[in-house]
């Protein structure tokens, strides 16, 4: 038995991207919705991310002028995906995404802004583009969040500096060039003071960049249209009536509530990063706690997948990479709390190499952080990854940081102290405090350095892609990713195996409707964001394949669910 009961029309299960994108398609169509979030702050994992959206053939695009055509992704896709590309569902996200991004433009507080040089992250290949297809997320003033503020997920302190998150694109380049030109230096400047004297007025920064304005803008969009967001308010279980999902019982202020949704449920609960039952059936590697590091929040636990497996969903095991895979390092701030720190910006950049015990490079560092951990995972050890470094020296943790170890001016006494950062005053002395093969590392970056001199990389090909010297640093000659490592002292972070989102899912059409385990419709239940099946088939072809499909299957969800009369 229940305490109470409540009716609407679309039920919404997560409050990330996928769920929220679908929230407000079903209000623009009329729906009455309610979005049920298991925890108190609504955004997901959406409010920790970088932001940024795949959504080729975007109006913004067009009005760029960028070349580009349904025919050239597909043929991108077809390279990337292989025997996984399902062209229906990709032939659906293609012609909604557009349609998406002009009705939010006009209708919700959404916006996006075009990555003109935001290369794919293999744009060599064919159909591949050197920008114009991912779009990244416009900051926010927080004040126009009114009320629901105090409600939005937090970013991830670990990408921000003294409290404040730094905006990804043009305002990252001027802090990783403050200390080299005085434009930067006076634009970083302006954003400490005007950070400052919001700590002052309001006890918080007011500037939302990234994933948080993302989450931000499509959490106050939803509101404003109506939808109702329930937080702290996990779904238990789906009501089945004969063939059709018609309701859940959410668990609700400490009360059990039956919601009847007269015309859908679409689940959008984050995907199973935290899971680790599944992890440790679907992970090639070990992927215990303390082994592998999801950078999603904790509550991600495969609510979504379970709701779904409970009404005769069969959740695959065939994909070839099952989550968007990330290099990260574990320490402990001044406080003693752990952190997690995702290296996304600074393993491609100049004077930064990364090696195993044997002190010998593994990959192209300045590959995307996917393809950084599957050229990892290409040396398991039946379930063991062996031990590796992120290495620097002292010009290159000058300019770019290393992990948590700020570059300068910043000082990094801490990290030191606590074992997260090792120093050596040579490779031979990092190499013994770290545990690599001094023999090997000091071998490694001998043959590397000679190649880097001139700009070259015959063993891994580093700055030979577009992206690769996206990563890099764009005043280096003559190659933005590569530069020798001969400048003492040195340093060495440890790395670890982490992901940004999970890939197998829900089954779904391309209407996003979920499908049971003989392939059919299971009328009015739907999937969306990491929940459902990875549109990319457990390949990572480019920057924001995650949000940016979430972004448009929930739309697709929501607006099916809506329309629906049965």
């Amino acid at each position: 038995m229940t305490d109470s009961e409540k009716t609407c029309d679309v039920l919404v299960v997560g409050s990330g991207a996928g769920g929220l994108s679908a929230a407000i398609s079903a209000r623009l169509a009329g729906a009455q919705v309610i979005v049920a979030e298991k925890e108190p702050v609504f955004g997901g994992t959406t409010a920790r991310s970088g932001g940024w959206c795949w959504i080729p053939l975007s109006p913004q695009a067009i009005a760029a002028g960028v070349d580009d055509s349904e025919e050239e992704v597909l043929t991108y896709l077809r390279q990337e995906l292989g025997e996984k590309l399902d062209e229906r569902k990709v032939r659906a996200f293609l012609k909604a995404g557009p349609e998406m991004l002009a009705l939010y433009e006009k209708r919700t507080s959404v916006r996006l802004e075009l990555g003109t040089a935001f290369p794919d992250y293999h744009p060599e290949a064919p159909g591949g583009r050197t920008g114009g297809r991912a779009l990244s997320t416009p900051a926010m003033d927080a004040r126009e969040m009114g009320s629901l503020l105090p409600s939005l997920a937090p970013p991830l302190r670990a990408l921000m500096l003294a409290g404040m998150s730094i905006g990804s694109g043009t305002e990252l380049r001027h802090f990783i060039r403050a200390t080299r030109s005085p434009r930067s230096a006076w634009f970083v400047a302006k954003r400490l003071l005007a950070h400052g004297a919001d700590l002052l007025r309001y006890g918080r920064g007011m500037r939302l960049v990234n994933g948080n304005a993302l989450a931000a803008r499509l959490g106050k969009s939803a509101t404003d249209l109506g939808a109702e967001l329930w937080l702290s308010s996990p779904v238990e279980e789906l009501i089945v009536e004969g063939e059709r999902v018609v309701g859940a019982i959410i668990s609700r202020g400490g009360k059990k509530v039956t919601v009847h949704a007269r015309k859908g449920i679409v689940l959008a609960a984050g995907g199973f990063p935290h899971d680790l039952e599944r992890r440790a059936n679907l992970y090639a590697h070990a992927a215990e706690s303390g082994e592998h590091f999801p950078l999603a929040p904790e509550s991600n636990v495969g609510d979504g997948l379970r709701l779904a497996e409970s009404v005769g969903v069969v959740v695959g095991t065939d994909l070839p990479q099952n989550a968007a895979w990330a290099p990260v390092s574990y320490g402990h701030w001044p406080d003693g709390k752990a952190v997690t720190y995702p290296h996304f910006v600074d393993r491609g950049k100049p004077g930064i190499i990364a090696v195993t015990a044997d002190g010998r490079r593994f990959v192209n560092e300045a590959s995307s952080y996917h393809d950084f951990v599957s050229g990892w995972l290409g040396k398991l050890e039946g379930k063991q990854l062996p031990d590796a470094w992120f290495i620097a020296d002292a010009r290159a943790i000058s300019r770019y940081g290393l992990g948590l170890a700020k570059p300068f001016p910043f000082p990094k006494q801490h990290w030191l102290r606590s074992g997260y950062l090792i120093k050596g005053r040579s490779l031979q002395e990092l190499a013994q405090k770290a545990g690599i093969s001094p023999a090997g590392l000091t071998e490694t970056v001998r043959r590397y350095n000679g190649f880097a001199a001139a700009g070259q990389d015959p063993e891994f090909g580093r700055g030979s892609s577009a992206y690769n010297r996206f990563q890099g640093d764009a005043d280096h000659r003559p190659n933005a990713s590569l530069a020798p490592l001969d400048r003492a002292p040195y340093y060495a972070v440890r790395i670890r195996p982490g992901d940004i989102g999970t890939f197998e899912g829900i089954p779904t059409d391309a209407q996003s409707r979920v499908l049971n385990s003989a392939g059919q419709v299971i009328p009015r239940l739907y999937a969306a964001g990491n929940d459902m099946r990875a549109l990319m088939g457990g390949y990572y072809p480019g920057g924001g394949i995650t949000l940016g499909p979430a972004l448009v299957f929930g739309f697709i969800a929501g607006r099916d669910a809506a329309m629906r009369n049965t």
